[in-house]
């Protein structure tokens, strides 16, 4: 199949495939005599890893380990958890980060009047400026 169709079969763009190649997270297909790539069943297979592997959040780094690691069947898996358990507690910091940036955000839009005067105080936040006191 072409491009086009290893994309629609893996919900991986044609671009994304093209970048994956050229970074060597995947292997370069096959051409024809004109020079048009050609994916079989093995590349599609691989695509579709590598597009769970993003979907799931995984680094193009750490795509890259986890592929290497499904596709050596010698491994042992106490690698792919020590890959998988490092991405959860990365997401975990991840996550409280958010929650705190969403806790912060909340109460200085409780704190604004929203109204035509442009006092604000999550501008004034956002510069340094009067910040606003949780107590409020």
């Amino acid at each position: 199949m072409n491009i086009g169709e290893a994309s629609s079969a893996t919900g991986v763009s044609a671009k994304m495939i093209r970048y994956y190649e050229s970074i060597g997270l995947i292997r370069a297909p096959l051409r024809t005599g004109s020079n048009y790539r050609v994916y079989g069943e093995d590349e599609v297979h691989v695509l579709r890893f590598v597009r769970r592997a993003r979907t799931l959040g995984f680094s193009v780094e750490e795509t890259a380990t986890l592929l290497g690691l499904w596709q050596d069947k010698s491994r042992a898996s106490a690698e792919v958890k020590d890959v998988a358990t490092s991405h959860i507690t990365a997401l975990e910091t991840k996550i409280a980060e958010l929650q705190g940036m969403v806790k912060t955000l909340r109460h200085l839009a409780h704190c604004c009047t929203g109204d035509n005067r442009p006092d604000c105080p999550i501008l004034d936040d956002l510069a340094g400026e009067h910040p606003v006191s949780k107590g409020h």
